[in-house]
């Protein structure tokens, strides 16, 4: 006689199932980060490519000589050209003609606005610099009780501290969306309002990626990495 109250295991041709969609979802999760990081990077290579060889006389293209076309060559080309135009823009005369060019690009009405602000994104974006975000911080928002993860750049100078109506020192935070961090608000918030956190600003950033599914330590969320800890 069977007991009614004992479970049942499930039939084997089950078991099995659930056993090999297990492997399948464990194989997505170690190939698809791989393959799209390949694909990415060749997507990339190839679009440098139908950009630079076209600048590329055609009796020096490389298929010319292999037969095939070859991935990359493009991508050589512009950083040894980009690197001999760097070296030559250091120089008295390569800062010479950058002063001239600017100066006449200034007089263009139209031109001048569009050069000021893609010259202020490249440098922002490719300035060899210290310049990077302090700290991860918890700052309320959108209202009272609920919290985002933001990033402390500087300390608010200028009109914008002294307009702002408080008297402690106001601090500038960004915001970012999630899961494209590199768009996001510009934040002026009194220092008292921030929590500052004692993960890094890479684990901050993975966090915001990854919408809450990874934290910096993910045995005990509720604890900073070990590395801090041990500070």
């Amino acid at each position: 006689m069977t007991n009614p109250f004992e479970e049942e295991s499930p039939p084997p041709r089950r078991r099995i199932f659930a056993t090999l969609r297990a492997s399948f979802f464990t194989g997505l999760v170690a190939i698809v980060p791989i393959w799209l990081t390949i694909y990415l990077i060749w997507t990339v290579i190839g679009w440098i490519d139908s950009w630079v060889l076209p600048f590329v006389p055609a009796q020096y293209q490389p298929d010319q000589y292999i037969g095939i076309n070859l991935r990359g060559v493009g991508v050589i080309i512009f950083l040894i050209f980009t690197t001999v135009v760097g070296w030559m823009a250091k120089g008295l005369i390569g800062r010479s003609f950058l002063a001239w060019a600017e100066g006449l690009v200034a007089r263009m009405p139209v031109v001048r606005s569009i050069y000021k602000g893609l010259k202020q994104i490249a440098e922002t974006v490719f300035a060899q610099s210290e310049t990077s975000f302090d700290k991860a911080c918890l700052v309320e928002y959108p209202r009272k009780g609920i919290w985002a993860i933001a990033f402390i750049s500087t300390d608010a100078k200028g009109e914008v501290n002294a307009r702002i109506p408080r008297d402690e020192q106001m601090v500038s935070v960004f915001l970012p969306t999630t899961p494209n961090p590199t768009s996001g608000f510009l934040l002026f918030v009194p220092r008292s309002d921030l929590i500052i956190l004692d993960m890094t600003v890479e684990d901050a950033a993975k966090l915001v990626i990854s919408a809450g599914l990874v934290y910096p330590n993910p045995e005990d969320p509720g604890r900073p990495p070990e590395a801090l800890v041990a500070r």
